[in-house]
């Protein structure tokens, strides 16, 4: 859903933060923002959580069981969790304007107050708290893991926490820089005359830079979660290969028994020269 709604922020910066599609989109394409941004915080801590205990503790019963209740129980809990922290902010999201409409963040009452604690509620929620809560988790199971692997002998045990390492990287990649601008706008509502007017122009330029780097991870994820997997790509391959048409090996049994001189009617002679080739190869290796 992420990489349908990006059109419309390109567009909105592209146009100089003009919303052209009502007032209605404004609020769906900023939710989807925001629960994809709190709900991939969630998912990556207990998968880094989920690698660890099976790794240490192998008894121990998954977070995300394969099959049963439990799986979809714990999945739709941490949506739920994601929509609720984003419908805190998607309520004062609104269409502003007429002639030249622009979709804003914007409380009825005191916007710096409403705008500080909300912008602090997604750095607690999304970094800080997953620094508490999640990018703790993350971190610790990481450093973990590697102390659980440094002596471990299962090769393919370590390149799959490799991959958790992967992951974790790319997320802070992506939103590290989107919450330390955030964190440099929360600044400057609170005074105003700490930066330089040019220095105010750059922030805001440079927040909608880092926040198109941050949904960069909706594109990332799918390719480390399916490409970097080696069940995946065998199972890719083998799906690629059973829908090649297989016209060769018929035109060359064609070939055969069309030849001149009767070169197809000897079945002696051709299984002679197939046993002849075979032993050569078989000696040459």
């Amino acid at each position: 859903m992420v990489i349908v709604i990006l059109p419309f922020f390109m567009m909105e910066v592209t146009m100089d933060n003009v919303w052209l599609w009502g007032r209605f989109l404004c609020k769906v394409t900023y939710l989807v923002y925001k629960v994809n941004s709190y709900s991939s915080s969630f998912f990556l801590a207990l998968m880094t959580a989920e690698r660890y205990l099976s790794l240490t503790r192998p008894s121990f019963p998954a977070f995300f069981p394969v099959l049963g209740r439990r799986r979809w129980v714990l999945c739709g809990g941490l949506w739920v969790l994601s929509l609720f922290l984003a419908l805190l902010e998607n309520v004062h999201i609104d269409l502003l304007g007429r002639n030249e409409p622009g979709c804003y963040f914007l409380p009825e009452h005191n916007f710096t107050e409403w705008f500080v604690s909300v912008s602090f509620l997604c750095l607690v929620f999304q970094l800080l708290g997953p620094a508490v809560v999640v990018i703790i988790i993350i971190i610790t199971c990481n450093v973990l893991i590697a102390r659980a692997l440094w002596t471990a002998p299962n090769v393919q045990g370590r390149r799959d926490v490799w991959l958790v390492h992967v992951y974790s990287l790319v997320f802070v990649l992506c939103w590290l820089p989107y919450h330390f601008v955030v964190f440099l706008v929360v600044v400057e509502v609170i005074d105003p005359d700490i930066f330089s007017c040019n220095a105010v122009e750059v922030l805001y330029f440079s927040f909608s830079v880092v926040q198109s780097l941050s949904l960069f991870h909706c594109v990332a994820n799918p390719i480390l979660y399916n490409f970097l997997s080696k069940s995946f790509r065998d199972n890719l391959v083998n799906t690629v290969l059973s829908q090649l048409p297989r016209d060769g090996a018929g035109n060359q049994l064609g070939a055969g028994t069309n030849a001149p001189n009767g070169g197809g009617g000897d079945p002696g002679k051709q299984r002679k020269l197939s046993n002849a080739s075979t032993s050569q190869s078989d000696v040459g290796t």
